[in-house]
């Protein structure tokens, strides 16, 4: 790989494409310039927007696409309408040929899912792909997954998402032995679900190849940044995501209405203008923006659907990142030098992830 990173982007996908894609294509640039693009959409649409951002126009290719999969299309549909025409299947499609390094989509998750994994298969040896979200917490960032990928799951699939979540913290925080939590209602061993305390015992055996395994962590572990990777199935964890977002946006509800309430509180708030500024970057969830694919023969980035510019801006440089740091290269040697092969999963879940 060059140190140019090019990135196959799906400008149909989201409530506010192309635009806020097209845009947050430009703001992602300035930030790193080896940056090149390929959109997948409607030329009509998407070509009088790169005449706005001139800086990005000649580092941009234009793939045209008529077919747009919709937000509420359920996953089969989706890949039945859009396989091999649609602007989200041609932007994973570059991937797979080799044209770019990292494919990223607004659109329906669900569908983004069943794309991905039927273009660019699992890795061998990973059961089922999940979705990994880049959490800031007390500490610094951690991972968590899976975040919505499979509703269910087994103790293998478990022991996937430690393995995949341990290469990324690996990619991201270049640390040789990150440590690995289990989401569980409690952190004795005797609580929770068989499954769950079945791949706890398997990880503990595994601790040391790759990653620390840490035990069961609780839901207030997550914001204390307790271990730097969080394993869960994606049930709970796309819950768990959401009610982090809603209470961020609550609680900066409650502090824009405290810091008006009153001219004593509005020049408290005029004094301590910056210190309320970091605080509102540190809280907005459009400067994490962006989920990866885990376990498939290349990467893929979801972003939020319905982010804007600024969303779309750090989800790009969260592609970027990948890219950069070889991701696939990373989990490939984690899959190596794992010592256990746990058996093949009893039960196959439910798989189609929720639009978002």
């Amino acid at each position: 790989m060059t140190d140019a990173i090019t990135i196959s982007v799906d400008a149909m996908g989201g409530d506010n494409a192309p635009r806020a894609v097209i845009h947050g294509a430009y703001l992602a640039l300035r930030e790193r310039k080896q940056t090149r693009f390929i959109f997948h959409g409607r030329k009509e649409q998407i070509e009088p927007l790169l005449e706005e951002f001139p800086a990005l126009k000649p580092v941009s290719t234009v793939n045209h696409c008529d077919t747009v999969i919709a937000m509420d299309e359920k996953p089969s549909q989706a890949l039945r309408k859009g396989k091999n025409v649609s602007s989200m299947w041609m932007a994973i499609q570059a991937v797979k040929d080799g044209h770019a390094d990292v494919a990223i989509s607004g659109g329906n998750t669900g569908a983004l899912m069943a794309m991905a994994t039927f273009c660019l298969r699992p890795m061998e040896g990973i059961s089922r792909p999940g979705i990994a979200a880049i959490w800031p917490t007390l500490r610094s960032d951690i991972i968590v997954l899976d975040m919505g990928a499979t509703i269910g799951a087994d103790a293998r699939q478990l022991v996937d998402y430690a393995i995949l979540g341990s290469a990324l913290a690996r990619a991201l925080f270049d640390s040789d032995s990150p440590t690995v939590g289990l989401l569980n209602v409690g952190t004795e061993e005797v609580k929770g679900l068989d499954y769950i305390k079945e791949a706890g015992k398997i990880l503990q055996q595994a601790s040391g190849a790759g990653f620390t395994y840490h035990g069961f962590v609780e839901g207030d572990d997550i914001g204390k940044g307790t271990v730097d990777v969080v394993v869960t199935e994606g049930f709970v964890g796309n819950i768990a995501l959401k009610t982090a977002e809603g209470t961020a946006r609550q609680v900066g509800t409650y502090l824009r209405n405290a810091l008006k309430a009153n001219l004593m509180s509005k020049i408290g708030a005029l004094f301590a203008s910056s210190a309320l500024n970091a605080l509102r970057r540190k809280m907005d969830p459009r400067t994490v923006n962006g989920g990866v694919f885990m376990g498939l023969n290349g990467i893929v980035i979801k972003s939020h659907g319905g982010t804007d510019e600024i969303g779309y801006k750090s989800a790009l440089g969260l592609a970027y990142e990948m890219a950069r740091s070889r991701l696939i290269d990373k989990i490939g040697d984690s899959m190596q030098h794992f010592p256990i092969h746990t058996a093949a999963p009893s039960a196959a879940p439910e798989t189609e992830a929720k639009s978002a």
